[in-house]
């Protein structure tokens, strides 16, 4: 019973070590590639994070033109670049492909644009105050003019007795 026990543990350690033994190969080759914000509208500024690639490189995407990728820091093996949206990309999810070191990734679906804002016409046609918020506005002054004046009259009665 106890070197089924060993048995299993040992099988499980050996297990552990081989998963972990390609991830040590393959420490410069760049991975996790991170599109912050992950939605972004059109014409938005982007900024991409890669690990494993220590001396910077390039990224690309349908989306924004070519960019570079520099390093951060001294000892870490991330670099960090940003990019910039199209104004008339369409909206959908995009890839990001990234060339460090004569290594490529390609990270599907990586980001996702949306369209941009459009405006209606709920109080966007006039500038500046309209009648309805000059009659509001006039009628709360003089409710706390003549409410102020009330307060201010009784208080002088009050006084005389």
């Amino acid at each position: 019973m106890r070197s089924t026990r060993a048995l299993a543990a040992s099988a499980v350690a050996v297990a552990a070590l081989g998963l972990a033994a390609p991830a040590a190969v393959a420490w410069d080759s760049p991975s996790n590639i991170v599109a912050l914000p992950s939605v972004i509208a059109r014409g938005g500024q982007m900024t991409v994070t890669v690990d494993g690639c220590p001396r910077g490189g390039t990224m690309r995407s349908e989306a924004f033109s070519r960019a570079s990728l520099s390093p951060i820091g001294r000892s870490n093996e991330t670099s960090q670049g940003t990019a910039f949206i199209h104004h008339d990309v369409r909206p959908g999810t995009y890839d990001i492909t990234v060339d460090c070191s004569g290594r490529t990734l390609t990270r599907p679906a990586a980001f996702t644009v949306i369209g941009g804002v459009r405006g209606g016409l709920g109080g966007s046609t006039s500038s500046g105050a309209t009648p309805t918020d000059m009659a509001i506005g006039g009628g709360l002054v003089a409710a706390a003019v003549i409410g102020g004046g009330l307060f201010w009259m009784r208080r002088r009665h009050e006084r005389r007795i």
